[in-house]
């Protein structure tokens, strides 16, 4: 059993009594750790042709370089003439050199370097009202939730300093709900030699005691990643305002082997059998992504184990980790050391190459510690992902209160520096989302936003079968349409399926590289226009697309298309989504919500997600409208919708006199 030192109150005042000795390729590892990497080497070798073939063979629904398209008001298709604005690179970065992912959006500026004229009133407009953002400032991962003493923590990176990523600390908020939420201050700091260069993304375990450990990677004075130590200074405090960073700091270092700038983010750990908890920490051995496994029993000293939890060649750095067990028998979510019958395990890895969240469904073999997915076809970095859309470095915690897993991920900007900088802040978290198995499928995920979003819901429309012809954009009269929940469903007549023996194939469909929303077909595109002006010169489309696969059979993808989101030239307009399951017998639904230049969309109750940031010049305040849209060239489609509109959360700083 292990013992815990951390229920007691350690003194926050203590000073870090060492010196930094360099963490060099020639450090002395520990035995463990030199034995252990071998077999890892051995791990990640064999087997690397076989994947690597795999890898070949799968085909990504995602491309590098999409072909953005922008969609006409009238939906007529478009010729090459007509494409979106072509944009290129640009020189600034920041984080790669320090040795984390990309820290701006830079894929794209103006071609001239000029930048859209943006206005105070469009910049204000872009501020969420009930997406977690700080008061100002740049913010990127989120770290380290859970629910303690009747309060839901936050953690989060954070630069006290500027609405540009550096300097980074744990930003920190609390709620009761998940929605409504009081900034604290700031929960870690970059101060001593193992974090001088960042507080960076880790995780929190709490104890069967109730108490609280958490690990973080920190950044050292010499740019080496280390995982860190640290705890509530007062444990009795359900706010946990003050927090103590745990003397013996680094408690673990890179093995050998291991790149200095390539170990990172702890994963929360669970505990085994065997009387000891695990963990996981992302990194990569060449290309090929990886997730180290370590064990301990006090959380101040660990052995690395033999072999790795899991390996993928080709999927590059291993990011924010996540590892969760997922019921397949109930709905409830399940703590984090839950497994046996009934349990399939969930791994995610944000990969740095790509900046997407890639999880897979497997079997965790507790006796070895390694993790094998139920679909080789569809493992982790070349199968399935979160969100299709602006989605990166998430992370989940089990809520004990509501026995339920919550999802949180970041969004970040993709407008231009200097805008963010002028408007004084950059990037949300998501709507925190439940995360399910799916019970019909029994191949991916579900994720939902949490029950309480709904408590902001106010007056709303419905609209029932409403007819949209092939070719037809149909108006919807809601008031106002810039804060929206918005549940819809579509049929599509019977005679248009029944004579789809009639219909070339489209076996090669592709949200984005076939047209986006102006990409005309017999069954799609089809949905909804959110954030768009009357005369349509802004829109963002989110639609069903079904095409003919080469067999005969019909597919449905799921796809939100941003091309046409603005008139700026300085923003990135992409066009994301994927196929999205749809069993016999089920009608095409969509929940969206539309929370100012956020658009968070759910197909088929979460089993396909994308999320969208955009940047309308016009299509803001009272100007923005919600349409119908059909742009088929032969099906016709009813649609029934129900749309609230949305109130604005509560999110202030804390004082001792105010309550939420």
């Amino acid at each position: 059993m292990y013992t815990n030192q951390f229920s007691t109150s350690p003194d926050p005042e203590n000073t870090i009594p060492c010196s930094y000795n360099p963490l060099t390729d020639e450090a002395e590892a520990p035995a463990s750790d030199r034995r252990s990497i071998k077999v890892i080497l051995s791990t990640l070798l064999s087997g690397v042709f076989l994947l690597a073939l795999v890898m070949v063979l799968i085909g990504d629904q995602r491309s590098e370089d999409p072909t953005v398209v922008a969609v006409k008001g009238d939906y007529q298709p478009y010729s090459s003439s007509k494409t979106s604005e072509i944009l290129k690179p640009a020189k600034v970065s920041r984080g790669v050199s320090e040795g984390v992912s990309e820290k701006t959006y830079r894929l794209f500026s103006a071609e001239d370097g000029a930048s859209f004229p943006w206005s105070n009133l469009m910049l204000s407009w872009q501020r969420t009202a009930f997406h977690f953002q700080p008061e100002n400032n740049w913010m990127n991962d989120p770290n380290g939730p859970l629910y303690y003493k009747g309060w839901y923590h936050l953690f989060y990176q954070y630069n006290p300093d500027g609405a540009v990523w550096g300097n980074i600390t744990w930003g920190h908020a609390v709620s009761k709900d998940l929605i409504h939420w009081l900034y604290l201050p700031l929960a870690m700091i970059p101060d001593q030699w193992y974090d001088i260069n960042g507080v960076w993304t880790g995780s929190a375990t709490q104890l069967p005691d109730g108490s609280i450990v958490v690990l973080y990677t920190g950044s050292t004075d010499k740019m080496v990643q280390v995982q860190n130590l640290a705890y509530p200074a007062d444990p009795s405090d359900p706010l946990l305002l003050r927090w103590a960073k745990y003397p013996g700091n680094p408690v673990i270092i890179p093995p050998p082997g291991i790149g200095s700038l390539d170990f990172r983010d702890p994963t929360t750990a669970w505990f085994t059998p065997d009387g000891k908890w695990r963990l996981t920490v992302g990194s990569k051995f060449h290309k090929t992504g990886i997730s180290l496994v370590y064990q301990t029993t006090n959380f101040t000293t660990y052995d690395l184990v033999d072999g790795v939890l899991h390996a993928v060649p080709g999927t590059g750095m291993w990011e924010c980790v996540d590892f969760f067990p997922v019921s397949t028998t109930d709905e409830n979510g399940l703590d984090t050391s839950v497994n046996g019958p009934g349990v399939k395990h969930v791994l995610k890895a944000s990969l740095d190459d790509t900046k997407e969240d890639y999880y897979a469904l497997g079997t965790y073999y507790v006796e070895n510690d390694t993790w094998i997915p139920d679909n080789p076809v569809a493992d982790v970095g070349i199968g399935m992902i979160y969100d299709y859309g602006n989605f990166y470095a998430s992370k989940t915690f089990y809520d004990q209160s509501k026995q339920r897993r919550v999802l949180w991920g970041w969004i970040g900007e993709t407008d231009s520096e200097n805008a963010d900088i002028e408007k004084g802040w950059a990037s949300v978290q998501s709507i925190p989302r439940v995360v399910t198995f799916d019970h019909k499928t029994r191949s991916n995920i579900l994720q939902w936003p949490v029950k309480e979003t709904e408590s902001l819901r106010l007056s709303s429309d419905e609209f029932d079968k409403v007819e949209v012809p092939a070719g037809s954009v149909v108006p919807l009269n809601v008031s106002t349409a810039t804060q929206l929940d918005i549940i819809a469903e579509f049929v599509v007549d019977n005679a248009s399926l029944e004579g789809t023996g009639t219909i070339e194939a489209d076996g090669g469909y592709d949200c984005s590289t076939s047209g986006g929303a102006a990409g005309r077909g017999a069954l799609g595109p089809f949905g909804l226009l959110v954030l768009a002006d009357k005369s349509l010169a802004e829109q963002t489309p989110v639609y069903f697309y079904i095409a003919k696969d080469i067999d005969g059979h019909l597919k449905t993808f799921f796809c939100a298309d941003e091309s046409r989101s603005s008139l700026a030239n300085d923003v990135g307009k992409h066009v994301y989504g994927s196929l999205v399951p749809v069993l016999d017998g089920e009608k095409l639904t969509m929940r969206l919500l539309v929370d100012h230049s956020i658009v968070e969309s759910f197909a088929q109750g979460g089993r396909t997600v994308i999320t969208s940031r955009v940047y309308p010049t016009e299509a803001i305040y009272g100007a923005a409208r919600v349409f119908l849209f059909n742009n088929a060239t032969g099906a016709s489609v009813t649609a029934s919708l129900k749309i609230w509109q949305m109130n604005s959360a509560f999110i202030h700083p804390y004082s001792n006199e105010q309550e939420m």
